[in-house]
């Protein structure tokens, strides 16, 4: 078989499935990005308070609400944290943790890879696995790349600090399993796609002259594109990856949204709910045939 087949094959030939019972499944998961995106990419917002004070709304006051409203939908969710917010703010990432949800890896200061070295990149990820132990005691299993930028090497870099899943390539419906190199034998991470459809900075975030055109949508308007995109990938029987950031989400009519949203879901028959962890540990017994991922050759 071609690797041009291997990669568009249907997922109903490649042996995946979802659990008995189960059409298709929905995550819930937080970027708890906190004021470290900005501070990486404009260090000198550090001296800016009310730059400081928008990004640091999900931590004072959107995260409490959105445990409320996961608590009343009685769901688990998974927190993708930089471990530069768990040092920051310390005691409401303790409150994630204790509420039983889980805890991913979301870099350390939120720094993206585009034009960092292995060892850059690597460092970053080490340094955020540090900061998660030791303030939460937590080793997580699952990477969400800062800004969804990964490099040919980040999987390499996953498997070898024993990640089981990443959750940040955009091409397929579906989960799959990556081989992070071509070697025979090489090692392999679950992957669960996500888009920038689902992400609630584009339609949500701004700031002037940072980030955002300005135009910042109704929660009418994005529930309703949300409750779309849910719908057809249930028809589809794929994965609904929401990522939703608690200073931009954490809103008082934006969680109202997100509620509906999930109420929505838990309404669909079928639709299996799942931490991003437990759709890994699914995905991992489904014995799939590996995907490779080939850097592109330049025509000259």
């Amino acid at each position: 078989m071609t690797d041009e087949v291997a990669e568009w094959r249907s997922p109903r030939t490649t042996g995946f499935r979802w659990p008995d019972g189960i059409r298709a499944a929905a995550c819930i998961t937080f970027d708890v990005d906190a004021e470290s995106p900005i501070l990486f990419e404009h260090p000198e917002t550090a001296g800016w308070l009310d730059v400081m004070s928008h990004q640091a709304y999900g931590a004072r006051t959107g995260i409490a609400r959105l445990l409320r409203v996961l608590d009343r939908r009685r769901i688990k969710a998974t927190f993708f944290i930089p471990g530069y917010s768990a040092e920051r703010w310390p005691g409401i990432c303790r409150s994630i943790r204790d509420a039983g949800h889980e805890i991913a890896h979301h870099g350390y200061l939120h720094e993206g890879a585009h034009g960092a070295t292995p060892a850059d990149e690597e460092a970053r990820i080490v340094r955020g696995l540090a900061a998660l132990d030791e303030v939460l005691g937590v080793r997580p299993t699952g990477y969400r790349a800062p800004n969804w930028e990964l490099t040919y090497e980040t999987l390499p870099i996953l498997a070898r600090h024993g990640f089981a899943y990443d959750s940040g390539l955009m091409d397929s419906d579906h989960p799959y399993v990556v081989a992070v190199d071509e070697g025979p034998g090489a090692a392999t991470l679950v992957e669960l796609p996500g888009h920038w459809a689902l992400d609630d900075w584009e339609p949500y975030n701004y700031l002037p002259g940072i980030t955002g055109s300005g135009v910042i949508a109704s929660p009418a308007e994005v529930l309703a594109r949300w409750t779309l995109e849910l719908e057809a990938l249930v028809d589809e029987g794929g994965l609904f990856m929401l990522t939703n950031h608690p200073f931009v989400s954490g809103r008082a009519s934006r969680a109202v949204a997100l509620e509906r949203l999930i109420e929505r879901a838990q309404s669909i028959g079928g639709l299996w709910i799942a931490t991003a962890a437990e759709i890994a540990a699914h995905t991992a017994t489904l014995k799939l045939e590996p995907v490779v991922h080939r850097r592109p050759i330049l025509p000259t």
